[in-house]
């Protein structure tokens, strides 16, 4: 079994008040899960610090290389010293869950998590389940909530051949107090019994 590595780091001081205080602020507004997914994108974000630091005496090339990378991400950066000024805010804005919110697809943070957990988001075709999934700049208005299939619409038609079932026990029903009507006009009363074996004894 292969073991997975951490994409995070914990704080080094875990009980710092004001760090405590800034991670839950950001937490109920972006509408996370724990602090872990912070600490998974300020460590993403301090990778790509260190490749831009790694980059300043690369030649220019290299360096349009991993801006325009950060372009297709949405991230508005155009040189280095931007790339190093970003925050871990311009990566948070970038998550699935915080454009369903920005484009209105989803009224709270919660609806577009629980959205994206149950698998009714697209992204350019393709179903999306993870809500720290970047956006790339190219699918931003290729986002769509997925309609409900034939499967998921049954439930509602199959209360109609229960009506027709009721509606055949009615007939049923009907019928049967037909029948029991005529077996009683046919069945002769007492007196009309009377009257014919009075006639039949004047006969004889």
């Amino acid at each position: 079994m292969i073991r997975k590595h951490k994409r995070y780091s914990r704080p080094k001081r875990p009980f710092e008040k004001e760090r405590i205080l800034e991670e839950a602020e950001i937490k109920e507004k972006y509408g996370l899960k724990n602090k872990r997914e912070i600490w998974k994108v300020d460590s993403k974000l301090k990778r790509i610090r260190e490749r831009a630091k790694n980059l300043i005496p690369k030649s220019e090339e290299e360096k349009k290389k991993l801006i325009e990378q950060l372009k297709k991400l949405g991230l508005n950066v155009n040189s280095i010293e931007d790339i190093l000024m970003l925050t871990r805010e311009d990566l948070l804005e970038r998550r699935l869950q915080t454009i369903l919110v920005r484009k209105g697809l989803a009224p709270t943070m919660k609806a577009a998590r629980q959205m994206i957990v149950h698998k009714k988001i697209i992204v350019g075709g393709k179903a999306v389940d993870s809500p720290s999934y970047i956006v790339p700049k190219k699918f931003e208005n290729d986002i769509t909530i997925k309609k409900k299939t034939k499967k998921e619409e049954k439930p509602e038609e199959a209360k109609e051949p229960e009506q027709e079932d009721n509606s055949q026990e009615t007939k049923e029903e009907t019928k049967e107090v037909s029948q029991n009507e005529e077996t009683e006009e046919k069945v002769p009363s007492k007196e009309e019994t009377k009257e014919e074996n009075k006639e039949e004894v004047k006969d004889e």
